[in-house]
């Protein structure tokens, strides 16, 4: 089983390698891919030393399965060139997701949907992931109508350049900045560039992407998406309306029983889910579930999660084991 990782060096790139090796993923031959300024550079993985390639002869060398993490021009570029030797490419950029012939894959909610035809898999967007891993339970019992959500995202979503330009904030050091702003005891309202709409990117991938994951275009969703300067995890407080109405006590039952749900909701010993705590962890919590007394058939809830390892290397992973398990590569 030879396995490419395109963006080796990049974080969610790194992220996936670890993954790669605590879940035991059967890979024979690694090939990690990086631009040309990498190339060379060696990756410790399993015991072993690989060098990194470039796009060109990863290739050549024809792996079964290419998992990507560049960004969005070379998934456009490089991604259909894969394909056509016969890889199967999983990508975590937003190049595919709202393609008509593309699966957009959460494992959990519909990886049954995939064929040995799906040469191009897309990894939905960390902070979609997270949030409709904990409604795709509840839309199947109670039929969603509407989903408020107003996100707090980590600055690692955004990359090492966000990173280390809080690390220089916080050291007093002047530096590139990946922000119009400083975010050290700051929060941006702007994640991703702004739409026409004067929605954010961001904000529009939680709209489109949840309608496509859950397969049901009438959910109305509408969202804020803030960056604030934590190093690792998103948070999200959602509000959802049913069609129907719940018993609260039932939709904790039903979160608790989910797969890659964590149930952390007692606030009367202040047990609630944080980046803190789900930091290098692939679950998804969810906590601070109420009842919302202003609107019928409403629920708040708070939902965080590693935008790194589930938000993007541990489903693409995830992706990827699904397709051997079910001999689809």
């Amino acid at each position: 089983m030879k396995i490419a990782v395109v963006g080796a060096t990049g974080m969610v790139g790194e992220v996936m390698l670890k993954v790669l090796e605590e879940r035991d993923f059967p890979v024979t031959e690694l090939i990690p891919v990086a631009s040309e300024k990498s190339v060379g550079k060696p990756i410790d993985f399993k015991g072993k030393t690989y060098h990194v390639v470039n796009l060109e002869t990863a290739v050549s060398l024809k792996p079964e399965i290419a998992l990507f993490s560049a960004g969005g021009s070379t998934s456009l570029e490089w991604a259909p060139k894969f394909a056509e030797v016969g890889t199967t490419v999983i990508d975590n950029s937003s190049a595919w997701r709202m393609d008509l012939d593309k699966k957009l894959v959460v494992p959990e909610i519909n990886a049954q949907a995939l064929t040995k035809s799906d040469k191009i898999i897309a990894n939905p967007n960390c902070s979609t992931i997270q949030m409709v891993m904990v409604l795709a339970p509840l839309h199947k019992k109670y039929t969603i109508k509407r989903i408020v959500v107003s996100t707090y995202q980590s600055i690692s979503g955004t990359g090492v350049k966000a990173v280390k330009q809080l690390e220089n904030e916080l050291a007093g050091v002047k530096g590139e900045m990946a922000y119009p702003y400083p975010i050290h005891q700051n929060a941006l309202p702007h994640c991703d560039v702004f739409e026409e709409n004067g929605y954010t990117k961001e904000e529009m991938k939680l709209v489109r992407e949840t309608q496509k994951i859950l397969d049901d275009r009438s959910i109305a969703v509408t969202a804020t998406a803030v960056r604030i300067p934590t190093a690792g995890g998103h948070s999200e407080s959602v509000n959802v309306e049913f069609e129907n109405d719940f018993d609260i006590n039932e939709v904790r039952q039903l979160l608790n029983n989910t797969s890659g749900v964590v149930l952390q909701d007692n606030p009367d010993v202040n047990i609630y889910p944080m980046p803190i705590y789900a930091h290098g962890k692939d679950d998804v919590f969810v906590g601070r579930i109420r009842r919302d007394g202003s609107q019928p058939n409403s629920l708040n809830m708070w939902i965080v999660s590693d935008n790194l390892r589930k938000g993007a290397a541990t489903n693409t992973v995830q992706i990827a084991e699904y397709l051997i398990k079910n001999s689809l590569v």
